[in-house]
């Protein structure tokens, strides 16, 4: 079987439920955007981040393909234990943080920076997914795991003892 299909070629895709739909459908472009937020996590897993980190990578990963999968079949397939899993890992990071008492740049070691990256593609396809009135479940899960990238991007930089920039306005 050939890669290319040649059926896109006029701006329409066919869904995993068979639909076909416009490329710049609301939910074609929550599922490009979680496509990216995988991809960049796939990319801040071969830097190598810490062990705990990897592990909650891997597993968000699996759950992103599952959300993609699920955008157009109208299923949801995290739920209240996914969210309350999410929260439970950023409360383990917390505590190993020193408390944040300012707005930070993002940056610092290239595994943190990868996973800032990774947290502003979430933002984003948080974003596609209100536009494209998608179930709140779905929301919730990428609003708390996008506040656990953040975490993590923190301790990857904690780790390696790189100091976080604070945010100071009209300061260079």
């Amino acid at each position: 079987m050939s890669i290319y299909t040649r059926t896109g070629d006029s701006g329409e895709t066919t869904t995993n439920v068979g639909k076909r739909v416009r490329k710049d459908d609301a939910l074609v472009e929550a599922y490009g955007s979680l496509d990216e937020l995988n991809s960049f996590l796939g990319l801040a897993l071969s830097f190598s981040p810490s062990k705990g980190t990897q592990a909650i990578l891997k597993r968000v990963q699996k759950e992103i393909f599952d959300i993609g999968a699920s955008i157009f079949s109208g299923g949801v397939p995290v739920g209240e234990a996914d969210v309350k899993t999410l929260e439970k890992d950023i409360d383990v990071v917390e505590e190993r943080l020193k408390p944040l008492k300012h707005f930070i740049i993002p940056g610092g070691v290239k595994e943190a920076a990868l996973l800032h990256c990774a947290r502003t593609v979430c933002r984003r396809a948080e974003r596609r997914l209100v536009s494209a009135k998608a179930d709140k479940m779905l929301i919730k899960y990428l609003n708390r795991l996008s506040d656990l990238l953040f975490v993590l991007a923190r301790l990857e930089n904690a780790k390696q003892g790189m100091g976080e920039e604070i945010w100071k306005k009209g300061k260079i």
